[in-house]
């Protein structure tokens, strides 16, 4: 559903609504700020201006201004300004604990108004503790032996909370100002507040300074001791150590490392290749090793290769001269077999090298190798002490650095002692004030004024917001989706019977409100009246009885044969309003042991007859969900033109969702300013969840003479003649009217 646009009359609505509220909360402001400001005493302030600069100093000893914007260094001089310390000295330059004492401290010992809410949580916080049987102390306060503050001490108090220091925006100007209802005082204490705060920069510079330079003069003392301590060591370790020759050693090592790793290198490849080639000839036959590159480059061996062929070719030629027995041939071939042995004995000669070439080549693999260890932990123990050596000299340097600082600072220190580093001057000084700073009377009245409106109006909108109950028609049935039926008014004559005004006061408002319910109720459904109607509320209290009798008595006002029935089996109450007897009713029907029409009762209207509960049964709800209550109904609507049932509320019991299936419409009974509109809500999705037909609601007890009623358009009138009654909205939901006969 589409939310209603707000209207400014909505909001004067509320207000009209809340006026009281208001009204309360405007006269409560006003009278206590016109009181306070009336009751006031008037009160002075006097302000002088001060310029306050950050100086940096040069080694010449001046001071330059620094012109840049420093929030942290202003704010710093603020609390200075303000400070026990500038106040103490405000009150020995004026003598305030003797020439000025009345002024702060009263006969009966109270404070002046300035110091008036302070002492009173303070003396309120002395009670507490005594109470308590707690013995505080607290020396910040600078307490006397018997327990309480001296007047000077009370008067810096006072002093140090009213200053008001106000750096003046994008300027470097401070003003100082005081109040106090002596004017001349006011003046007095502006003025010496800024000589105060000089003399206490000049204080702090002078204590910090000295505190420095007696700090920096005991540790340049104790720096020199561990310099020449320092200086010692050293000179003994290089004494000890050699230092000096230690120096070139440590730098030649590196090139000696370098040279024996690559010497090692190739050693150890020359002897990987020597001992691969030795185990190949050790292994192979004469035969074998003939052709390896190692043997066929022996030019000995090439040179009796050579001879061997020659002869070789020699015996083939003479051969085919002479025969095998042949003094040349044998010749011959004994030289041959002589150079083929000292062959073989070359080839054994070349392996017997290859293999002292091998050893030699191990022996000096593992005659480097020591050598880089050697050189390596040579290497290793003089870096171990020149790291030593540098240790100590870098002690040594360190020593000497922070001493030589410490002498320059302590000189600076002494040049720089008496130059300050924030340049203070007074700009204009404090005038005796001719006119009150406070009260501002016509301010005061016209913030009084402004909050007391605004104020009064915020609390009654913040009410109001807070208020969900159900209130206007109007806002129920938008918030709801659900139409009102009509408005019950609340009956203020407490000696009439609500049940039964219908019957009773016949031309009151309050029954022309039920015969417009009843005509709406009529008018509900577009075919035909709804002949059986269930009456419910969303708890207790809320008026459905009440709403179900009323409406029973008009509908036979209106000549109609109506049946009430009283369907509530836990608490009923239409015994009570019509005075029947409630032995037999509803529930002894259910249970079977009565007979139809013995339990029906006439009503104090022709045409009413009402069923009472009967006694409380254990089960209702079974009861309820019977098939003789279905047929109850159904016999009982061919008999009467309306049956009206008055059922539990619906949040309460599950008997009204049972009862509604059986009923053709179901009236939902709110109490104004009591049903919450999520308890409404939550009741009417329960009924709406079962396909529940709800015309609309009916709003009981409702202040027609709040304001919301008559905005709305529902407005009762009434003929003191009793001829002619009538109560509707302006949306014309309900209107009805009644003739008296």
């Amino acid at each position: 559903m589409e939310e209603r646009e707000i209207h400014l009359r909505d909001y004067i609505r509320i207000i009209k609504k809340r006026r009281f509220t208001v009204c309360t909360f405007f006269i409560i402001t006003f009278l206590v700020v016109f009181i306070g400001t009336f009751t006031a005493a008037p009160v002075f302030r006097a302000s002088t201006k001060v310029l306050i600069e950050k100086s940096e100093a040069n080694p010449l000893g001046q001071s330059y201004p620094i012109h840049f914007m420093d929030p942290e260094f202003l704010e710093t001089q603020v609390q200075i300004i303000k400070s026990l310390s500038v106040a103490d000295r405000v009150v020995k330059l004026l003598a305030l604990d003797t020439k000025y004492r009345s002024d702060f401290i009263r006969e009966d010992h109270s404070l002046p108004v300035l110091g008036g809410i302070l002492g009173w949580f303070s003396e309120l916080k002395d009670v507490a503790l005594k109470v308590a049987g707690i013995n505080i102390t607290d020396e910040s306060f600078g307490e006397t032996e018997g327990g309480g503050k001296t007047a000077a001490e009370m008067i810096a108090h006072i002093i140090s909370s009213g200053l008001e220091v106000e750096p003046l925006m994008n300027s470097r100007v401070v003003t100082i100002s005081f109040m106090s209802e002596n004017p001349v005082l006011a003046g007095l204490i502006a003025d010496k507040a800024a000589k105060a705060y000089i003399d206490e920069l000049l204080d702090m510079r002078m204590q910090s300074s000295g505190y420095a330079i007696e700090w920096m003069t005991g540790k340049a003392g104790e720096e020199r001791e561990k310099l020449a301590r320092s200086e010692n060591m050293l000179q003994t370790y290089v004494r000890e150590n050699d230092i000096v020759t230690i120096e070139d050693r440590v730098a030649i090592i590196p090139q000696k490392l370098a040279e024996l790793g690559t010497r090692l290198t190739s050693a150890e490849a020359e002897r990987k290749e020597m001992e691969a080639l030795y185990e190949i000839m050790r292994e192979a036959t004469p035969e074998e090793a003939e052709t390896m590159p190692v043997v066929t480059a022996s030019k000995v061996l090439q040179a009796i290769q050579e001879e061997i062929l020659r002869l070789e070719q020699k015996l083939t030629e003479i051969s085919e001269k002479y025969g095998k027995k042949h003094p040349v041939m044998k010749r011959v071939e004994g030289e041959l077999k002589g150079m083929r042995e000292k062959k073989t004995y070359e080839i054994l000669k070349i392996v017997k090298s290859v293999a002292n070439e091998y050893e030699l080549a191990k022996i000096n693999e593992e005659n480097l190798r020591w050598l880089l260890e050697r050189t390596k932990t040579e290497a290793v123990n003089l870096k171990e002490k020149f790291i030593q050596y540098g240790i100590l000299k870098r002690e040594v340097d360190t020593n000497k650095h922070l001493y030589d600082a410490l002498l320059t600072k302590i000189k600076e220190q002494r040049i720089m002692e008496k130059i300050q580093p924030v340049s203070v001057s007074i700009i204009d000084k404090a005038e005796t004030p001719e006119f009150p700073a406070k009260p501002r009377k016509m301010l005061n009245i016209l913030l009084a004024v402004v909050l007391g409106l605004f104020g009064g109006a915020g609390l009654a909108f913040f009410i109001e917001y807070l208020d969900n109950t159900i209130k206007s028609p109007e806002e129920t049935e938008e918030k709801l989706g659900v139409p009102v039926l009509g408005v019950i008014p609340f009956l203020k004559n407490g000696n009439m019977a609500v049940e039964k005004v219908v019957f009773n006061e016949p031309s009151s408002s309050s029954a022309e409100s039920y015969r417009g319910v009843r005509v709406s109720v009529m008018l509900s459904l577009a075919e035909q009246p709804p002949k059986t109607i269930l009456v419910t509320s969303m708890s207790a209290g809320e008026g459905k009885t009440t709403t179900a009798a009323n409406l029973a008595v008009s509908f036979a006002h209106a000549g109609q044969k109506v049946l009430l029935i009283d369907s509530d089996l836990r608490r009923p109450r239409l015994h009570k309003v019509f005075g029947l007897d409630n032995s037999e009713g509803l529930s002894t029907f259910l249970a079977g042991t009565a007979v139809d029409a013995s339990f029906i009762s006439k009503g104090p209207v022709t045409g009413l007859h009402i069923i009472t509960s009967g006694p409380l049964a254990p089960t209702p709800s079974e009861l309820l969900n019977s098939e003789r209550m279905n047929h109850l109904i159904g016999k009982m609507t061919k008999e009467f033109d309306i049956v009206l049932l008055d059922s539990p509320p619906v949040t309460s019991a599950t008997d009204t969702m049972i009862l509604k299936r059986i009923m053709q419409q179901t009236i939902v009974v709110v109490r104004a300013g009591k049903t919450t509109y999520e308890m409404a809500e939550k009741g009417l999705k329960r009924l709406q969840s079962i396909d529940s037909k709800i015309p609309g609601i009916v709003i009981n007890a409702a202040d027609l003479d709040k304001d919301f009623y008559s905005y709305y358009g529902y407005d009762g009138y009434y003929d003191n003649s009793g001829d002619s009654i009538s109560i509707s909205n302006s949306e014309g939901s309900a209107e009805a009217s009644y003739v008296k006969k």
